[in-house]
């Protein structure tokens, strides 16, 4: 078997331990050094993993890190990928790919000319759950899907997260924050959007800030905070997408798919597990059960739940599709084509006027039961991913 692919990830915030928990289930690829421009949080992990920690110079020379898993703050997405390219590196971003579409286009073309790999996050619709909706779909379980909403609702990060201003400053936003999650499972579903229309408002201009050390400081709102779209398929459906920090509850579905013959009710996409189910008229429902699929099976324990993470399954897929010289799942064109969407959303809200996509992008390859599990170390008893984070 050949030597896995070394890892090497800039940025030691808290979803680095999330990546650094989590690779230890995959095949073919290990985490060897890590880096931050804040040395003692490079520490941190190194003291926490078995990794080295090195300086962003130092990690992109190393000659034993053939991929580097890009979680710097969305602002640095950009920069920090072309400087990975330019060191003949493969590159694994967090989401979202860039913040702008020439970013973005031009992460493309320097992937090209280095003749590297750019993958992107998210890989949740790899997950059990979705890869079974994305089987009953493609078996016509629904037959053609005409419409269908998805809701991204809460009240906000304000409360719990000690540093929220970057949700709420340019380049954040529920669509730009949690909008890949659920467009990524929906083009994997569907297909390309070819059009966008959208209306945004910020109820709050204010918001306060409920834990830690600022506790009671307000900070100014500057991006949208409530969003609702309709995205116009290529295959001619269309689904209303509200995303709103401004919602205390709500009785939505996470994502519901309306069909010919049925309604598919789907988990939230933020979630590799979950339950799906399929309502026919008169009353009949059918569950699918994804519990078969290795990336639905729980591997930790939260509170008393169990749940099934698998966050580095797209990295995994990368390496497996740099090995055997094929498209990677949440390859660069998939997750260009999901920035697209997002930036139309709120460009159109911002003019009043809808806009066409100037992308386009093939749907991933199913994941099937075999080919999950052929992504995975052995089988998945919730040992090496207890300590994950969601």
């Amino acid at each position: 078997m050949n030597s896995p692919l070394g890892i090497g990830l800039i940025g030691c915030g808290s979803i680095s331990s999330t990546y650094l928990d989590l690779i230890p289930l995959f095949q073919g690829i290990r985490a060897v050094a890590v880096a931050d421009l804040d040395m003692e949080r490079a520490q941190k992990s190194a003291r926490t993993y078995p990794v080295d920690a090195v300086s962003v110079e130092e990690l992109l020379a190393r000659p034993d890190v053939d991929v580097i898993v890009n979680l710097t703050v969305p602002a640095a997405h950009h920069e920090v990928s072309l400087r990975a390219l330019a060191a003949g590196k493969h590159v694994y971003s967090e989401k979202p790919l860039a913040l702008t579409l020439e970013d973005g286009r031009s992460i493309v073309a320097a992937a090209r000319k280095a003749d590297r790999h750019v993958c992107a996050a998210p890989d949740t619709f790899l997950g059990g759950a979705h890869q079974q909706a994305r089987k009953a779909l493609d078996a016509g379980r629904l037959g053609q899907v005409t419409s269908g909403t998805a809701h991204i609702m809460s009240s906000g990060m304000e409360a719990w997260h000690p540093d929220p201003d970057f949700f709420f400053a340019p380049g954040g936003g529920p669509v730009l924050d949690m909008g890949p999650y659920y467009l990524s499972a929906l083009v994997d579903l569907l297909g390309p959007v070819r059009h966008v229309s959208a209306r945004a408002a910020t109820p709050k201009p204010l918001r306060t800030i409920g834990a830690g050390p600022r506790k009671g400081q307000q900070i100014n709102v500057r991006t949208p905070t409530t969003l609702h779209a309709i995205l116009e398929f290529a295959n001619g459906a269309l689904v209303t997408l509200g995303a709103s920090w401004d919602v205390v509850a709500h009785g939505h579905s996470h994502v519901e798919l309306y069909g010919e013959t049925g309604t598919m009710i789907l988990p939230d996409p933020n979630f590799f597990g979950g339950e799906v189910r399929i309502l026919r008229e008169g009353g009949r429902q059918e569950t699918l059960s994804a519990r078969l699929h290795p990336l639905a099976v729980p591997n930790q324990v939260h509170g008393e739940q169990e749940k099934a993470n698998y966050r580095g399954a797209g990295l995994a897929d990368m390496a497996h599709a740099i090995r055997h010289g094929k498209t990677p799942r949440c390859g660069v064109g998939f997750a260009l084509h999901v920035l697209d969407i997002m930036l139309a959303i709120l460009t159109s809200a911002e003019t009043g006027i809808s806009e066409t996509l100037t992308t386009s992008c093939e749907r991933p390859e199913p994941l099937g039961d075999r080919q999950a599990a052929d992504l995975l170390d052995g089988p998945q008893d919730g040992g090496a991913g207890n300590r994950g984070r969601d």
